[in-house]
């Protein structure tokens, strides 16, 4: 009995150790990036900074936030995310519930419309022909329509309403609910978990995706932030960093390109913290099947 309380105290003490190695891996990387931000140019392109800037300066992020490419893909980014969520999150839910119910057929349709698609994907060529016969190349719903439904996502909360008691749906019908009023009514409240958790994959998912816009948009102008970033940090366009010869002189692209690369992340980071306690219950709740 001693032997086993010793043996789960190392355990304990190894995984803790282990998952604090984890958080500083990822976020020193994060605290280096704000540093550089924060630095001087001479520092920064020297790679003089770690976790402390070094001649303090808020220079680029004045210039970041008066650069008119910058603030336009930072608000499609926000549309983008937001109207992606909440779109997402409708087809989800509906077809979570309708899904989560027994009725002739329903195997039939898992592997068509759920199973299918996690198994086989159609691929990048027949993607892009669909969605460009439909009309949605240089279109803003080319963010939305075609990521609005995940296999896995409708899995997660399939089995998150499937945990919930007939008898409740049972005694709303019996008096005069309709079916989407008890989905309003009684799913949706009891399963704020499982949301939190799909609604928190959907809007990392529009935040960080970039391919998108790259491929079916015709003009830079009409970039997410997430391709914007990706066009002049991992390619090297340095057209949309709007430089003047003075800014370009008094700066450092690395600081520049470090500031927007922050606050592209911190929307996120900033999200997090109020639904992470909903996450871990999510997971686990979806994740069951019965």
């Amino acid at each position: 009995m001693r032997r086993t309380h010793l043996s789960r105290k190392i355990f304990v003490l190894c995984n803790t150790i282990f998952l604090i190695l984890v958080a500083l891996l990822c976020f020193l990387p994060l605290v280096n990036l704000f540093a550089i931000s924060l630095s001087g140019k001479s520092a920064a392109n020297s790679g003089l900074v770690t976790f402390w800037p070094v001649d303090f300066t808020t220079l680029a992020y004045i210039k970041t936030f008066h650069n008119s490419n910058f603030i336009r893909s930072l608000v499609i980014s926000f549309l983008r995310t937001g109207a992606g969520t909440l779109f997402g999150m409708f087809v989800i839910t509906t077809a979570g519930y309708a899904l989560s119910k027994e009725f002739r057929g329903r195997t039939a349709l898992m592997w068509i419309f759920l199973y299918s698609p996690c198994i086989f994907g159609g691929g990048l060529i027949p993607s892009y022909l669909v969605n460009t016969s439909l009309g949605l190349k240089n279109n803003f719903l080319v963010y939305i329509l075609p990521g609005a439904f995940s296999c896995y996502n409708l899995i997660l909360i399939m089995n998150f309403f499937k945990s919930i008691p007939r008898a409740l749906e049972e005694a709303a019908l019996i008096d005069g609910a309709s079916f989407f009023k008890v989905l309003w009514k009684i799913y949706l409240p009891l399963s704020k978990a499982g949301l939190a958790t799909v609604a928190l994959f959907i809007m990392v998912g529009n935040w960080n995706e970039w391919f998108t816009g790259i491929l079916y948009m015709l003009r830079s102008k009409n970039y997410p932030l997430a391709s914007f970033l990706q066009v002049i940090v991992v390619q090297g366009n340095q057209q949309d960093l709007a430089l003047d010869p003075t800014s370009a002189a008094a700066m450092s692209e690395r600081t520049i390109k470090a500031a927007q690369v922050f606050i592209g992340a911190l929307p996120i980071l900033l999200v997090y913290p109020f639904l992470q306690k909903y996450f871990v219950t999510g997971i686990v709740m979806g994740a069951v099947k019965e």
